[in-house]
This record gives structure tokens, sequence and C-alpha cells, in this order.
């Protein structure tokens, strides 16, 4: 029993089952996943290896900003995001930052530190979009954005790519600011030399805790030097150069003379690099967060079957089908849940869960023929599994404003190959009720997490909790079996070269030089819709094992209810209610 006890027990206790036993472990489906697994753990591993080597670091007394982070979150408790995010795909293969959800003191936050092995934390391009995604997340979840910063400033060489812009490298000190405003605070330990865009990174947290060596200011060595700029260089200009930097490397400006016993902007200095993390720990504890049982509806459990399971159930092959409600019940506390309306919409799947005892909303594409009678306003075709149809469309957006209502977070697990198309669909409303579920989405304001479990296809993407056409949506992931893309490649080839198809044919011209185009159009498109590639580019904010997928699922929900703005007493909720009838 909780610490508060459960209100609405007899619904939320013991729900009906969902799911069985698994019959048989499928070697080679496994072995396919995880050798995509595999191939994405090397991606993250050239990742921690870049840059200086740690070796050297901690022998000149600096920890690097991967030691920081295990020492400052709560073991087992790190759901790294955005680890082989490079948008721009730099030379450094990264965007110069590391971030993820984690607890530090037993309370969740968005931790986020700048990756002090490559040019001593500089802004490189890609790293501003990065910051943004984690200042939105803070905002999602109302959870503490913690930094970790050791900012060197911009690597000028690549300045058109990185300071100006709408989400260029000033975004993020707005996005501190509106934080602050909502009441989110923004906490930040202060290492190394932060001048200029660093200094901002310094200035504009809720509280600064620094280090007895830190420093943060406006500008850089020139600027403090007083240079006075010809428009070129000579020997005058270069012995100038000389002297300022000698005297900024003696004495930079911002030092902690400047800061703490001068403008009192730091407001504790410590001595060592640990003690700055042991501050930040003691001031985590006193962040605002309601006792873990306070919105918890049962006890948590571990779900009745293993998720290791999932290697066998999700096929690796993208045209074979399995049942969602395996996957769920590989995810779902005790594999217990509530489905809403069973009977209708069947290629979709809505329900309530616990995940860690806490009530969640869940929507998942159903695979599979779903019968001859669907749908229903067609005898023309019938329905199959990650399409979606009117039904299930409507039986969506009534849901999520169910959950809405109640202020149930969701998680989405999207497999879906787009929305019904052609003239009976379009009769049939489907592109207005699409539109009406990212509307009935965006009403809600509560936080969602989508699970690209395999195809994330066409408008389909966008309207089941994809960031794209979402305000809510707080993080996004892929497993080794994802795939995003407008269509698939082969649908896509004969949609750009049917009719030249057709017109070499009619010309009497050999067809292999437009066969040849099209199959270098399929090569592409798959190449670009890999697990890496949609890491990379950011089509989602981290690639998950199979094995990982609950651990993020309690994060997020833990995190959803830890200090939420606005919430529903059980005992008032009326889904659950709808749900039994």
């Amino acid at each position: 029993m909780g610490a508060y006890g459960y209100s609405l027990h007899p619904y939320f206790k013991e729900m009906p089952a969902i799911g069985k036993p698994l019959n048989r472990v499928n070697k080679q489906n496994v072995e396919e996943i995880k050798k995509v697994e595999a191939e994405i753990a090397q991606e993250v591993e050239r990742v921690k290896q870049t840059g200086k080597a740690t070796e050297a670091m901690n022998k000149q007394g600096e920890m690097t900003a991967w030691q920081r982070l295990e020492y400052l979150v709560d073991p087992g408790t790190w759901c790294p995001l955005h680890t082989i995010y490079d948008p721009e795909f730099n030379e450094e293969g990264t965007t110069g930052v590391i971030d993820g959800i984690g607890k530090i003191s037993g309370k969740w936050a968005v931790i986020i530190a700048s990756n002090n092995k490559i040019m001593a934390g500089a802004w490189i391009a890609g790293q501003a979009d990065n910051i943004l995604r984690v200042t939105d997340l803070a905002k999602r979840l109302r959870v503490p954005l913690v930094w970790v910063l050791n900012c060197s400033g911009v690597k000028l060489m690549e300045q058109e790519k990185v300071y100006a812009n709408r989400r260029g490298n000033g975004t993020p000190f707005y996005r501190h600011a509106e934080l602050e405003q909502l009441g989110i605070p923004v906490i930040v330990g202060i290492y190394g030399t932060n001048p200029a865009g660093g200094g901002y990174h310094g200035i504009s947290p809720t509280v600064l805790i620094a280090h007895q060596k830190a420093n943060i200011a406006v500008g850089g060595g020139g600027i403090v030097g007083g240079m006075n700029p010809k428009g070129y260089f000579d020997e005058e200009a270069a012995e100038q150069l000389i002297d300022a930097t000698r005297k900024f490397k003696a004495a930079p400006p911002g030092r902690v003379e400047i800061h703490y016993n001068g403008t009192g902007f730091f407001r504790e200095v410590c001595e060592t690099e640990e003690a700055v993390l042991d501050r930040i720990k003691q001031y985590m504890k006193d962040m605002p967060a309601y006792h873990p049982d306070f919105f918890r509806v049962a006890d948590p459990a571990e779900p009745k079957f293993p998720i290791e399971d999932l290697y066998s159930l999700v096929p690796f092959n993208q045209r074979r089908g399995y049942q969602m409600a395996e996957v769920l019940a590989r995810l779902f506390d005790n594999s217990e849940h509530m489905e809403y309306r069973p009977g209708y919409g069947p290629e979709v799947y809505c329900g309530l869960a616990k995940i860690d005892g806490y009530l969640c909303g869940i929507i998942g594409n159903n695979q599979g023929m779903l019968g001859n009678n669907y749908p229903e306003y067609t005898d023309q075709y019938q329905g199959i599994g990650g399409k979606l149809y009117r039904q299930g469309l409507i039986k969506m957006s009534e849901f999520v404003t169910f959950c809405g209502r109640d202020r149930i977070p969701i998680i989405w697990l999207q497999d879906t190959t787009g929305i019904d198309v052609g003239d009976i669909a379009e009769k049939a409303e489907l592109l207005g009720l699409g539109q009406s579920l990212i509307y009935s989405i965006e009403s809600t304001d509560i936080p969602m997490m989508l699970i690209v479990l395999r195809k994330g296809t066409a408008a389909a993407h966008y309207i089941m909790g994809g960031p794209n056409a979402n305000n809510n949506n707080a993080f996004t992931l892929g497993t080794a079996t994802t795939e995003i893309y407008v269509m698939h490649g082969e649908t896509a080839a004969a949609a750009s070269y049917s009719r030249r198809l057709v017109k070499e044919k009619d010309a009497g011209r050999p067809l292999e030089p437009v066969i040849e185009k099209m199959n270098d159009m399929v090569r592409e498109y798959y190449e670009k819709s890999r697990p890496v590639f949609c890491a990379k580019k950011g089509f989602v904010d981290e690639i998950v094992n199979f094995a990982d997928l609950r651990k993020y699922c309690k994060a997020f929900v833990g995190a959803a209810y830890q200090n939420p703005a606005s919430f529903c007493p059980f005992h008032q909720m009326i889904t659950p209610r709808i749900i039994r009838g």
C-alpha cells in the first residue's frame, strides 16, 4: 500500500489482463534487431570517445562531462537523449552537449552538460536546436532543468552556423527566462572559462554554483584587450593580440572574485568539482515535487512477461504483422489495462494502463487484417492494421480529449503506413478528421511521449503524437526497427517516375535508365530512414534498445506526475467510468 492509500481503487487496483506468454523465441528476429542495436551502441561509443582523452583530462584535474553526470545522477535512472544527434553532420560528429532525463536526489530533472572533451564545450552547429529540445522538455514535463556548464564560447570558424537566426544560440537564453516565468527552476554548476555565449549560459539560470576556477563574462580575450580593428592584421596588430591574450590568460574576466565577492551572481563557490555537483544535489532536494505516491493509483509492479520478449514479438521484417497487445503486455504494470471502445476503430488501440503505479493513456497501431466489413464506408477494399480509417481517427480524438479532461499523460506507440487515401476516403472525411485529432491533442495540454516502434509514415506520423504537429510531445523514441519517411521508397519512386515511364514507353525508348533512377531513389529512401540517420537528423530524440523501453516509460510518467500544473482528482475522473460503462 502506498503512503496515502489509493483513490478509485476498484477501478485501478486490479485491471483486466492483457497478453500471454511467448510461445517460442524467434532467434533470427532477435539477431537482426540486436545487430542494429549493436550498430547504434557503436555510434554512441564513438560520441563518448570523441575529443580529448579522458585520462589526459583527469591528469589535469578535470572531470569529463560524462564523469560529472555519472556522479550527479541517481544510479539506474539516467535516460539519455540526443546522444548521436548531429543534424549538420559536424566534423566533431556531435552537437557538443550531452542530455537526458534522470533523478537527482530522488527527483526527476532534465539534465544537460557541455561536452568539455570537444573544444572545451564550445558552441558548434546543431547545438542550439539540441538545447531548445531540452528546454522544451523541461517546460512540457515541468521539472527542473539542470546545467553542468563548461562552455568556451562559439566555434568562430563556423559562426554563421551557430550565432544568428531564429533558432540560433541566443534563443536558449530567452527559453531560460521563459522557464523561470513558468516557475520551472534552472540550476547550473559552472566549470572552466565561459566567455560570450558561455557567459549567458552561466548568468541566465536561476541558481549559479561555481567551481573556484570558473569564470563567466560578456566577452573573450580579444574584446577585453581593447583592440582597434583595422579591417586586416599586420605585425603591430599581432603583437597587440599577443599582449592581450597573455593578460587574459593570467586574469580572465568574470572570475570568482568578481562574481562572488563583487557582483554576488555566484550563489556558492566550491573548491572541488565534486562539491559543485553535491550542491546541485542539495538544491534538488528542495525543488517542487509531490511525494511519488500522491498520484499513484496502485503499487508499482513489473509486467508479468519479460520485456526481452519484444525481440521476438516485433518483426524486423516490416511487412510482417504482430499483436500490439503482446507488446503492451511487456510494458504495463502487472500486464493489466482498461481498453477504450475495443469494438470500434479496430486499427488502433486506446486504453488506460499503469506504469510504475501511475495511470497513463496508451494509443497504438494494431496490425493485421481488420475484417471484411471494415472500413465501414466502403466495400471496395479491406482494412489493414497500421493504416488509419474514419472510426480509428474518431476514436483517438475522443480518447485524447478524455485524457486531457482527466489530466492523464499519454504514450503513443506508432507503427503506421499512413491514412486511407482516395476519393472514398475523402468522402469519409479522413482529411478533416486527421486535423481534428491534431486539434484535440493541442487542446489537452498534457505531456505526451512517442515511441516509433516501426514505421512512422506520411501524415499519420504527425497526428499520432508526432513532434512535428504537437506542442505536447515531450520526446520521441525510436528502436532498431524504426523507419520514418513520407512514404515507402518504392511508392515514392512509382509516384515520381510513373509518368516518365509511360512517356518513354510510348516513345519507344528503353526503360532501363528510368528504372535505374527509380532504384536509386528506393535505396536513398532506405538509407535516409534508418534508425541511426533518424537519430542524427533529430526525427527521434534517441534510439533505445527494446530492453530499455519500459525504463523510459517510467521516467516519462514519473516526471509528468512530479509537479503537474493541473490535475484531476482520481475519484472525479470520467475516462475509466466510460470504459467500464
